[in-house]
Formats: C-alpha cells, structure tokens, sequence
C-alpha cells in the first residue's frame, strides 16, 4: 500500500509520476488507455448508437468492427483503430467519422479506392445495409440486427392457433 507523503513518487524506473499534491502525471497514450479502459464494452451487436461493420465474405465473413464516437482510421498499419489485414487495403484507407449521429466515411486517398454499393466515393453518409468495400475487403454497415423473417413469425403463430384448437377439441371431447 503507498502512501501519500506529498512528496513526487517515483516509478519503477525511477521517473517522477505525481506532483507534489499528488497529481499523477501521464503520457497521452496512458491517458487514451484509460479512457477506453473506462468505456462500457460492447456486446458487438449492432445499434445505432454503436454500429458495426461486419465482414461478408472471405476471412474476414462474419467479423465485426464496433464504431464508437469520433473518428476511426481504417486499414492495413496495425495502428489504425480498425486494422484490415488485407493487400489491397492501403496502410491508412479510409476514416469513419460520426457526425451528430450520422456515419460520414472517407476515402483517404487509398491505391484500390473506397466503395460503397458499388460506387466509388470519396467521402459519404451510410446508412444501415449499405455494402462497403475498401479494395477487395467487403463488410456491411449495421446499425440494427436481422430479424426473424415475418414468414417465421407467421409459422409460430399458426402452430400456436393449430395446438389450442386442438386443446379446445380436446377439452370439448372430454367434457
């Protein structure tokens, strides 16, 4: 247990860490880990306060990337926030902005280009369903999840009626 004598504390290394009232001091990647440290994880389900871009085919088929607020890099450098290990992917493709709660993504003038529903843009609003594609790397932009089809729904209702039929049948049999 360390306590505070108000004197700076040294680290491991021997550099100084706190201030003389105590005030840690840190670096700006110690303060940005804390802040992801700090945000709630996502489940990866896909919302449209948080939505996903999900791989579609190839390895990267069923994959999701989770967007959160601000802006996020996108391409083959291990350092951008969404990190797509594919050839035709330039180190630094494209960036996903959100805007009052639009999507805007943008093409940072990458070698194979960025697509979305076949067409190539440089910068535009997505909206849920639309098919992007950084080169040959395809996804989808999610921001709800598939549901039931209504022919399902349907089906189960029509088994629900058809068994208290017979219940009813049954009952009236009985009595």
């Amino acid at each position: 247990m360390s306590m505070n004598t108000g004197q700076p504390q040294p680290t491991k290394a021997g550099k100084l860490r706190a201030g003389p009232q105590g005030t840690q001091l840190l670096s700006a990647a110690e303060i940005q880990q804390l802040a992801l440290d700090d945000t709630p994880a996502s489940d990866g389900r896909a919302t449209s306060r948080e939505p996903v871009l999900e791989g579609t085919q190839g390895p990267l088929k069923g994959q999701r990337y989770t967007l959160r607020q601000g802006r996020q890099t996108i391409g083959r450098r291990v350092d951008n926030d969404i990190v797509i290990n594919d050839p035709s992917v330039s180190a630094t493709h494209a960036w996903i902005v959100n805007q009052h709660g639009h999507y805007v993504l943008m093409n940072t003038l990458s070698t194979n280009g960025t697509f979305v529903n076949d067409k190539r843009i440089h910068e535009t609003v997505l909206v849920h369903a639309d098919r992007v594609r950084f080169g040959q790397a395809e996804f989808s932009f999610l921001t709800h999840e598939h549901h039931k089809p209504k022919g399902q729904l349907f089906g189960y209702a029509a088994a629900a009626l058809l068994g208290l039929l017979v219940l009813a049948g049954l009952t009236w049999w009985i009595l």
